[in-house]
């Protein structure tokens, strides 16, 4: 059973990775590097050109072993794919293509439930719509056929300080042009959003809107930063979420919504959040300190 939560460009510099003196840990408490199962082989998106950049991008830490599994690009043969679970630490999805045996996704759900972690990127955010055990693990999602009887539209607002739910009709899942836009933390206390920018510039990128979850979700759902959708780019017009944290048994599951090319995720305003919830995901704590390119409302960064 879900436990609850108690509430719902670019400057290419050689800027050192992380700015501290201090020991930075794993997060385990073997002290051990994290073992992350990264996920891929189908998809709307290119996830041969951002799997080994997602690699990289965790292992440059010195954190992270990232192990890559690549499911049969036949959808026929999907039956025999079957990921192996032992001794990984926390998933990493970057797929969003066909459902898998129900022997590897009850081992999926099992070693979440479990106290494992999952980290849902960009795409991988609207996989498996026909597959309804999966559904708890999202607290936004939208295309897949999903239709409003997948739940209510899930925006953030700034006077209730929350997030809120809207019953209406309409489409699951839209999206206007690539444009810059200003992630905002909305959960300041979280472990992964600690001593962040209140403001991280970031794109020009895909940022997803009009995204249903599902009400009895709701509770174990935490939106840790949202963006504003402007309509002028073909928008909703309201702040949608573009990070979130899922508690799942006693697993945790993080949602980045954004990233969408290689080229975006060597954003700052990506790499932090990202490896931030992928250590949070598979271990509860965040030990990775705040690095001195953080972006601000006005000035984006992206590394190499």
């Amino acid at each position: 059973m879900m436990k609850p939560f108690l509430f719902f460009v670019f400057l290419l510099a050689a800027l050192p990775v992380w700015a501290q003196e201090e020991e930075i840990t794993s997060g385990k408490d073997d002290l051990s590097a994290i073992n992350v199962l990264l996920i891929d082989g189908q998809g709307t998106h290119n996830w041969r050109e951002t799997t080994p950049v997602l690699k990289r991008t965790l292992e440059e830490t010195g954190l992270f072993d990232v192990t890559v599994a690549t499911a049969p690009a036949e959808w026929e043969n999907i039956e025999d794919f079957q990921p192996d679970f032992t001794d990984v630490d926390v998933v990493l999805l970057n797929y969003c293509g066909k459902k898998w045996s129900e022997k590897a996704c009850n081992a999926l759900l099992q070693f979440i439930s479990n106290g494992g972690g999952l980290v849902l990127y960009h795409s991988a955010n609207l996989t498996f719509p026909d597959w309804p055990e999966f559904q708890p693990l999202l607290g936004v999602t939208g295309w897949g056929g999903r239709t409003s009887g997948f739940g209510p539209y899930r925006y953030w607002n700034d006077e209730r300080k929350g997030a809120v739910q809207v019953q209406a009709s309409g489409p699951t899942g839209t999206m206007g042009k690539a444009d810059e836009f200003v992630i905002e933390v909305n959960a300041p206390n979280h472990p992964i959003m600690k001593n962040l920018s209140q403001k991280m510039l970031h794109g020009p990128d895909e940022l997803y809107g009009n995204l249903r979850g599902k009400v009895e979700n709701a509770p174990s759902v935490m939106v840790l930063a949202s963006a504003f959708s402007s309509t002028e780019s073909g928008g909703t017009g309201h702040k949608e979420p573009v990070l979130a944290a899922i508690r799942y048994g006693n697993g945790r599951v993080f949602q980045i919504l954004y990233g969408h090319s290689s080229g975006n995720i060597r954003s700052v305003a990506f790499i932090v959040p990202f490896i931030r919830g992928t250590q949070w995901a598979a271990t509860g704590k965040v030990t990775i300190p705040v690095p001195e390119d953080i972006p601000t409302e006005e000035k984006s960064y992206t590394r190499p």
